[in-house]
């Protein structure tokens, strides 16, 4: 187990030299053309969306180093930061992104950066599925913990998966053959940080796509209050 840990930190920073290097060629490129621009803009934004899975994978293989603490977490500021920081692919995707919160709980006991990940791997796989022009988001109460649910209107979501998510983990990446576009290594990495966290993940399959969602417990903090 160890050997493929290790195997997994070597190839994430084989990976990442490289992805770092075309995001600065892009960046040095002189004036342009508003076509070409926006090629150039494409190739930062995808290198950028590359070096956070390098990232996560990094994070990933360290979760048994209990590196990442738990703390408190304003579970609305995260999700504030998820959907500003992909704002401009839904954009350029032509997708719009609707976004509710009905949480009575604010605080939810969790490691920020673990949880930035998973509602960024969630809306990034929403974003290439928003086949009605957009997707949603939305934050709630579920029986003690507070929900975050992203809902697509793609493809039906395969039962093995679905299965796996009703689980509430993923056992390991696999490709998703009815939603190509859709990362099921974001899933698993999802997954993984769930469970660090105490957290759980599922899924609900609907005629007309899919919702992702994890439950977090909420801080102990925000119960005295």
């Amino acid at each position: 187990m160890q050997k493929e840990v290790d195997g997994v930190l070597v190839a994430a920073h084989e990976l990442k030299a490289p992805l770092a290097v075309l995001r600065q060629l892009a960046l040095s490129l002189g004036e342009m053309s508003v076509q070409d621009e926006h090629i150039r803009n494409e190739m930062v934004n995808v290198s950028e969306r590359a070096m956070r899975q390098v990232n996560d994978l990094t994070r990933m293989s360290r979760l048994d180093e209990g590196l990442f603490e738990m703390e408190p977490v304003a579970v609305r500021a995260v999700c504030d930061d998820v959907t500003q920081e992909l704002k401009y692919l839904f954009a350029e995707n032509r997708r719009k992104l609707d976004v509710k919160y009905a949480n009575r709980a604010k605080l939810v006991n969790a490691n920020r950066e673990l949880l930035h990940s998973v509602v960024y791997n969630f809306l990034l796989n929403a974003m290439h599925y928003a086949e009605e022009g957009y997707a949603e988001l939305r934050v709630g109460d579920a029986k003690g913990k507070v929900r975050i649910m992203i809902r697509d209107y793609g493809p039906a979501l395969p039962v093995g998966i679905w299965r796996e998510m009703k689980r509430g983990w993923v056992e390991q990446p696999v490709s998703i053959a009815m939603r190509p576009g859709s990362s099921g290594l974001g899933l698993y990495i999802a997954s993984k940080f769930s469970r660090y966290m105490g957290a759980t993940v599922g899924a609900v399959r609907h005629r007309d796509g899919a919702s992702f969602y994890v439950e977090l417990p909420i801080s102990k903090q925000a119960s005295l209050f």
